[in-house]
Formats: C-alpha cells, sequence, structure tokens
C-alpha cells in the first residue's frame, strides 16, 4: 500500500495541516472506494472496499505514521489548532480500534459488509452503465474479502454474539433476494444482458455468503450478548469523543427516563383519560382517521414538505441556511437493514443533496405523530443543517474534517438537540406530536440505561417499572428481552422495532449512548455561553458558531465553546 507523502504547501491550501488533510482523504478514497462515493469523490465508482485481513497491518502503519505528521505540524491559527487537535482525536480512536481488533469484530445487520455494500448503489451515479456493472461484477469479490476476515475471527474466537451473525446471514439473504436485480431495472430502462448477469451474480453472491455463514459461522459465536465494561469503554470513547462516567451516566439516564415518561402520562390525562397505559394512548391516537397517511408517495411528499417547511421558518432567525443547502430530499430505504430512519450528507460538490431514508418494513400507512421529531432529527434543524453546513466550510474546516471527522456524540447530540430546540421554540403545537417527541426523547434515555445494563451486566434499577409478563424486575441482571419491553411500554416503538433496536444496541456496543450524552454536552455549552455572555449571548450566533466550529470529540468541543466570545 502506498504510504502518505509529506505534503507540500501550495496555494491551494490555506496551511500544510490542510494539505496533510487533503491527502489522508485522497489515500482513504483510495483505500475504500465506498467512502470515496459517499463523499462524492469522482474516479472510483467502479470499485468496492477490500474488506480482508491482509491489509490491516499497513493500514496500522500508515495510521501511525499520519498521527505523527500532524503532531509535528505546527498550527498557524485558531483554525489550524482546532483542526490539527480534532485530526489527532479522531484518528487516534480510529487506530486504537484497528489494533485491538475491535474495528473488525463488531458487526450487525446496522453495520457490515453487507448493508454497506447493498447502500452503497443506492447514492452512486447510474448513468454509466459500464461504471455500475463493473461494480455490480465486484460484489462477490468484496463479500468474500470480508469471508476471510470472519474466518480470521471464527479463528481467533472473536466473532460476535450469534444474534448478529444470525441477523447479517439473514439481511444477506433478503437482499439476495432479487433486490440488486430489482435495482438495476429501477434505475436503467432497458439493461443489457452484461448488466443483469453482474445483478444476479450480486443476488447469488449475497445468498452463498448467507448460506456459508448459517453453515459455518453460526455454531461458532458465543451466545453471550454483553461485550464487558473494557471493551464497552473504548467504543463509547470512540462514539462520544469523551472520557465518561458510566455508572454515573447509568443512574443520570434512568433519573431522566422517569422525568421523561411522568410528562407522558400528563399528557396521557388530556388526550385519552381512559387509558391506564401509554401503550393504550399510543393505540388512541392511531386509530384516529385524521392521523393516518395512506401509501408512500404521500409519506414522501409529506417530509419534503416537512422539512422544507422548517428550512422557512427557522432561517434567518434562528439560524443562517446557506442557499446551497437549502433542500434536503427524502428516499425509502432498501428492505433489509435496519428499521430506524436516517440521513446521509450530500456529495463533496453538492451534486448529490442531503437525503434522509424512511425503512418502511412494507407498511403502507403512516401515522405522522410517530415521525415528526425523528425529521426534526434527520433533517432541519438536525443531521442536514450540521452536516451540510460542514461540507461547505471550506475555510474553517479541512478536507479531513469536513468527510472524515464525524463523531456520533457530537453529531447525534446535536440532532436530539434540534428535537429539544424545536419542542423549546413551540413547534409541537399538536400536542399527539409533542407526546411523539416525548417518544422519542424517552427512546434515547432509555437507550443510556439498556446499552449500559446489557453490556456491562448491571442490575435493573430498583422502583423500576413492571415490565409485560416480566413484572418487577428491580435489582436483576439486564437481558434483551427486558430491553425490548422497555422500548415496547415505556417509549412507544412497535415490537419489531424494538427488537431491530436492541439488536442494534447489542451489535453496537456505545453508539446508543452517544445521542443523549452529545445532548447534554449541547445544552451545557448553550446554558454556560447564556451565563458567561449575558445579554450578548445570541441563540443564533451561538447555533451559527457551533455548526461551522465542525464535528469533533466531545470533549474538545465542550473546552472550544467554553472560549467562544459571542461572535
Amino acid at each position: 500500500m502506498k504510504r502518505l507523502a509529506r505534503p507540500v504547501t501550495t496555494s491551494s491550501f490555506r496551511s500544510p495541516l490542510f494539505a496533510l488533510a487533503n491527502d489522508v482523504v485522497e489515500h482513504d478514497a483510495a483505500r475504500d472506494p465506498m467512502f470515496a462515493t459517499a463523499s462524492g469523490i469522482a474516479g472510483y465508482d467502479h470499485l468496492l472496499t477490500d474488506f480482508s485481513p491482509t491489509l490491516r497491518p499497513d493500514d496500522i502503519a500508515h495510521l501511525t505514521e499520519t498521527i505523527a505528521a500532524v503532531v509535528a505540524l505546527v498550527p498557524l491559527d485558531d483554525i489550524d489548532r482546532v483542526g490539527q487537535a480534532l485530526m489527532v482525536e479522531r484518528l487516534q480512536s480510529r487506530l486504537d480500534l484497528l489494533v485491538s481488533g475491535e474495528s473488525s469484530r463488531v458487526f450487525s445487520v446496522v453495520t457490515s459488509p453487507v448493508a454497506e455494500i447493498r447502500q452503497v448503489f443506492e447514492i452512486m451515479d447510474t448513468s454509466d452503465v459500464a461504471v455500475l456493472t463493473e461494480r455490480l461484477s465486484a460484489v462477490r469479490g468484496a463479500l468474500d474479502s470480508w469471508k476471510l476476515t470472519l474466518d480470521t475471527l471464527r479463528a481467533t474466537g472473536e466473532l460476535p454474539a450469534q444474534r448478529h451473525v444470525r441477523g447479517v446471514a439473514q439481511q444477506a439473504r433478503t437482499y439476495g433476494n432479487g433486490s440488486y436485480e430489482a435495482f438495476v431495472h429501477q434505475v436503467i430502462d432497458q439493461p443489457n444482458d452484461a448488466l443483469l448477469a453482474a445483478a444476479r451474480d450480486a443476488d447469488a453472491a449475497n445468498v452463498d455468503l448467507a448460506s456459508w455463514m448459517e453453515d459455518s459461522l453460526v455454531a461458532s459465536a458465543p451466545s453471550r450478548d454483553a461485550v464487558g465494561a473494557e471493551r464497552y469503554t473504548q467504543w463509547a470513547q470512540y462514539f462520544t469523543g469523551a472520557s465518561l462516567d458510566l455508572h454515573e451516566l447509568y443512574e443520570w439516564g434512568y433519573a431522566d427516563l422517569r422525568r421523561i415518561v411522568s410528562r407522558m402520562f400528563d399528557i396521557a390525562a388530556v388526550v385519552a383519560p381512559e387509558a391506564t397505559t401509554l401503550v393504550e394512548v399510543a393505540a388512541v391516537l392511531d386509530a384516529d382517521p385524521a392521523r393516518i397517511m395512506y401509501g408512500t408517495d404521500a409519506l414522501l411528499e409529506k417530509m419534503k414538505t416537512f422539512t422544507q417547511g422548517a428550512i422557512e421558518a427557522l432561517d434567518g432567525t434562528y439560524f443562517d441556511m446557506d442557499e446551497r443547502i437549502r433542500f434536503c430530499d427524502a428516499r425509502l430505504a432498501p428492505d433489509g437493514g435496519s428499521l430506524a430512519p436516517y440521513y446521509i450528507a450530500p456529495s463533496e460538490d453538492l451534486s448529490r443533496p442531503g437525503t434522509t431514508w424512511f425503512p418502511t418494513n412494507g407498511q403502507t400507512e403512516f401515522r405522522w405523530w410517530h415521525h415528526a421529531s425523528t425529521w426534526y432529527h434527520e433533517g432541519v434543524p438536525g443531521h442536514h443543517l450540521q452536516c451540510a453546513v460542514s461540507v461547505i466550510e471550506h475555510e474553517r474546516q479541512s478536507r479531513f474534517h469536513r468527510l472524515e471527522a464525524w463523531c456520533s456524540g457530537y453529531g447525534e447530540g446535536w440532532a436530539l438537540y434540534a428535537e429539544r430546540l424545536m419542542q423549546e421554540l413551540g413547534f409541537f403545537s399538536d400536542i399527539a406530536d409533542e407526546f411523539g417527541h416525548l417518544c422519542d426523547q424517552g427512546l434515547r434515555a432509555a437507550r443510556v440505561v439498556v446499552d449500559i445494563g446489557m453490556h456491562l451486566e448491571l442490575p435493573v434499577p430498583a422502583g423500576f417499572w413492571p415490565l409485560g409478563s416480566l413484572g418487577d424486575v428491580s435489582g436483576q441482571t439486564w437481558t434483551a428481552e427486558m430491553a425490548v419491553l422497555v422500548l415496547e411500554e415505556l417509549t412507544l416503538q412497535s415490537h419489531d422495532m424494538a427488537v431491530s433496536e436492541v439488536d442494534r444496541y447489542l451489535g453496537w456496543p456505545g453508539q446508543a449512548i452517544s445521542y443523549k450524552v452529545g445532548e447534554r454536552v449541547w445544552l451545557r455549552a448553550r446554558e454556560d455561553a447564556k451565563v458567561r455572555l449575558g445579554e450578548a449571548f445570541s441563540l443564533r450566533a451561538f447555533h451559527n458558531y457551533a455548526l461551522k466550529l465542525g464535528p469533533m470529540g466531545l470533549d474538545p468541543f465542550a473546552a472550544e465553546m467554553r472560549r467562544w466570545d459571542g461572535r
């Protein structure tokens, strides 16, 4: 593998740091063509990423050299100082996961080569049939390269729990059931024989992988779901960029969940006074014909107009939005993945807009009170505003900063803060929408409790709500069954969604807590600024400055916001 050369500053870059950051992105695009496609970097759409373990030593060596090169640079100014600190923190966290092997051994239906390969076809330019054919022809090789890593994990006894091996195998089987061929027919009016053959081979490759995983891997995978405190701490550090007291966080999450559920019961007394459970309240709202949307066309139109309405209401008052990013698209997610909605940022050149994705799971009826808060989270003022601002901030953020410095604590924390902000600004005027918002807030608080509880095998807090047929579980060690019931009964997730969510937490340790952890840091930064600046504080200026600062770990973000002078 070609090693990173020390850059030579040219007029194209504001500083040696920005030149080095550009070299890192170019290297990573060549190493990971799927990252290149997601970022809008041209020249790699015919390729897929190599997931084999043979490249790991080179990856470790390259990251080690890169970190040393970043540390050796002398920042020219505050922009460089921020950029240097975040590069070191993000690259070091990536290196730590590589060295420990964690980056290979953690996978699930949310994040694995199976899902990532399928998704990349949804966001690539499909106008060049030859390029599309070549990439489809590469699916089998990419999956085979991952099989080598899975074989290594089996040999070293480091496979994830059986639920994740089975889940990804089923996901591959779902994709292999004609998904790639259907995609080709969707994007190409009259596909030629070579393109169809490549798509069918991609389908067959997924089925072959599914069979191999079921026959060869499941029996070798452990049944225990928990990863334990040591592994969990490393992942939590990666996802938040913060040093955390997990036991303090566990207690805080439980207290916040109690606060949220209490308010939900206050609303229940208004909208469904006869109800005795939150589930019954949701059933009353779901049965209201005025709240039902029929068909995916209506859903897509609602998502687009809802986000555009938020843009019109907020721009110029609470934020300043660049004209280039005042549109956010909405699309239906490919079947077979997680059931949670998600967002993908614009391409680097803005030729592909930022997009929200809705997994329908075969449904044709939708209740918007479930999703209003989520679309503030995924769209505006949530991920779209945050990520799109970062894409266009060329003067303040290096190319690495804009394309590779994503930190879940900062990003998901902002998006959850965005939901809270819309409540504070009075956008949940429909009490049912506020109820849905509280469901989402409760979900994120519950994540803190059940994610830490399951992975660290902690006892359920004393005085916890009775859970369905399990009754009083106080003092018992957390299980997946308990976590599913918490999400169903207290945050009103459907059974399928609750199961999907808990599988996600168990397969992505430490990510689920990043939302609430990040929101807490954003709220503290705002309150600290209000106290420090007094009458000079402007909410609009706070938002603009913090978003232009760009993604980074929560500890360095909090430190930077303490330096903010209000301008």
